[in-house]
């Protein structure tokens, strides 16, 4: 399962790498979601999630003697989520501002001054 996840997280990051070095601002946009969802398995998978097993104490126990899963990733994961999809959100709008306005999408244009338009 690890390994799977260890993959899986390879391919995001990579991909999203892959896309934000791409000229297309939308294609930017889909590169920083990707990382931030590398980002996330990243988190999750350092905080040992385990099927089956709560991050709780039973009664009675005064050490954990089973492997446990830390509520504390899980927890940060979510907020990541949250600010991830506030940022996306700000970006695809923002995107779509800058393309009724200019017409093009391509980095390479949109860093060009007014006077050599």
């Amino acid at each position: 399962m690890e390994i799977l996840l260890i993959i899986i997280i390879g391919l995001l990051h990579a991909g999203g790498l892959y896309m934000l070095l791409r000229r297309s601002m939308f294609k930017m946009i889909i590169g920083l979601i990707l990382l931030g969802n590398g980002a996330n398995l990243l988190i999750f998978l350092l905080g040992r999630l385990v099927k089956g097993n709560p991050p709780v104490i039973e009664d009675g126990m005064k050490v954990f003697s089973d492997i446990y899963a830390d509520p504390v990733p899980q927890a940060l994961v979510l907020t990541a989520i949250v600010i991830g999809f506030g940022l996306q959100s700000f970006a695809i709008i923002l995107i779509k501002r800058v393309y009724k306005v200019l017409n093009t999408d391509d980095l390479d244009e949109l860093n060009s001054t007014d006077e050599e338009i």
